[in-house]
C-alpha cells in the first residue's frame, strides 16, 4: 500500500498527503505510538478517504480512535492494522482523537 505520497514536517506536527494511487480513493496509514503520527493529514473533498491505523503500542489510551464529526469510533488492537473507511467528505478541518482526548489529530479536506 503506497500510504504517503509527501510529509512535511515542522517542530511539532508531522502532516502527510493522503496517497491516490486510484483516482477514486485516498490512502494513509498512521501509527501510534504515544502519538499520532503523522497528526495531520490532507485530503481531496469529494474522494473516499481510507485511513489504515497501526497501533504500536499497548498504552489504554490508544486503543480506540474517535471521528467526532463522523460519528464514528473504532477499537485499535495493538499491532495490527484496522482501516476506517470515512467516505467521500467536505471541504473542512475535522479532529480526531483518542477515546479520552488525550492523543489528537487533525484532517484537512481541501477542495
Amino acid at each position: 500500500m503506497a500510504v504517503i505520497q509527501q510529509v512535511f514536517r515542522s517542530r511539532t506536527r508531522r502532516t502527510a498527503v493522503a496517497a491516490q494511487r486510484d483516482p477514486a480513493a485516498q490512502e494513509i496509514l498512521v501509527r501510534i505510538r504515544g502519538a499520532y503520527e503523522p497528526d495531520t493529514i490532507i485530503a481531496r473533498a469529494g474522494r473516499p478517504l481510507r485511513i489504515t491505523f497501526r497501533r504500536e503500542e499497548t498504552a489504554p489510551c490508544s486503543e480506540r480512535v474517535v471521528f467526532p464529526a463522523f460519528g464514528k469510533s473504532t477499537m485499535l488492537p495493538p499491532f495490527l492494522d484496522v482501516t476506517v473507511d470515512l467516505g467521500p467528505i467536505e471541504a473542512g478541518e475535522y479532529e480526531f482523537t483518542c477515546q479520552m482526548g488525550m492523543l489528537r489529530g487533525r484532517l484537512v479536506v481541501q477542495q
